[in-house]
């Protein structure tokens, strides 16, 4: 099981090609109006694509980016719907996620904060046990404290149950340990796409004396330069050691993406 999209495209998205296996973490990354929603929405089965293949198998939950409920439904009452709609249900999972970020059953979603709604949201998906899970901004609403607590818990179920799981965010710093593959959207085009190991092993920064070319091989993503030095990001298969003055430094993925996104635009 996994996911499997080739030459899909769709509105701002242009031939997109990527495969993820099954029980992969995929931090889904571009800047707004990328096409991020537009790709969980096709993955998530809501939109079909005008050319190009999308599978995604076994079951799939996904959470959207505004997290829909209705206002006057319950916790209690989006878990019994979830029950009802689901042909798999964990209703101990999902009253248990409830629980642990004490979000009160019987008051009315229109009654309760942002985060606490999203909770609901993830409880829903949750109790459904999918095989695929697609996460569209999740952290957005939550606090920085619970954010850690939440990217945990969610790591937590992909461990336990193999599932695949898909995850957009702007927010760059957050990655840093969570997702083992990368997909890097701008403008509707995949720039970079892998195992970010792999990614981060094939990219190296070169600092050193003011030139207008790197002191290693490879291609060139971004050049930074001032009156003292000069920066190169450098994608090479192979990062080679450097001769003073020039020092290479390993990149960080927070250093790949916005460098890859700085060229983009």
């Amino acid at each position: 099981m996994g996911i499997h999209v080739e030459g899909v495209s769709k509105w701002v998205l242009r031939d997109c090609s990527f495969e993820l296996p099954s029980g992969s973490v995929t931090a889904l990354v571009g800047a707004n109006g990328a096409g991020k929603t537009t790709l969980l929405s096709l993955l998530a089965g809501l939109l079909s694509a005008d050319s190009g293949q999308v599978r995604a198998d076994g079951r799939v939950a996904f959470v959207a980016q505004d997290k829909p409920l209705y206002k006057h439904f319950t916790a209690t009452d989006a878990l019994s719907f979830g029950k009802h709609t689901n042909k798999v249900w964990d209703q101990e999972r999902a009253v248990g996620w409830l629980s642990r970020f004490g979000v009160p059953l019987k008051r009315a979603s229109g009654r309760l904060s942002g985060g606490q709604r999203a909770h609901i949201s993830f409880a829903v998906a949750l109790g459904s046990r999918p095989d695929v899970l697609l996460l569209d901004e999740p952290l957005s609403e939550l606090d920085p404290l619970v954010r850690k607590e939440v990217t945990a818990a969610l790591l937590g179920f992909v461990a336990d149950e193999g599932t695949t799981l898909v995850l957009s965010t702007h927010v760059v710093s957050e990655l840093s340990g969570v997702a083992d593959r990368l997909l890097l959207l701008a403008q509707g085009e995949l720039l970079v796409s892998g195992e970010v190991d792999d990614l981060l092993g094939s990219h190296v920064s070169y600092v050193g004396p003011v030139s207008t070319a790197a002191p290693g091989p490879g291609d060139v993503v971004l050049a930074r330069h001032t009156a003292a030095q000069s920066q190169f990001l450098v994608r090479t298969p192979s990062p080679v050691s450097v001769a003073e003055p020039w020092v290479s430094r390993p990149v960080s993925l927070e250093d790949l993406v916005l460098a890859h996104l700085e060229v983009a635009e």
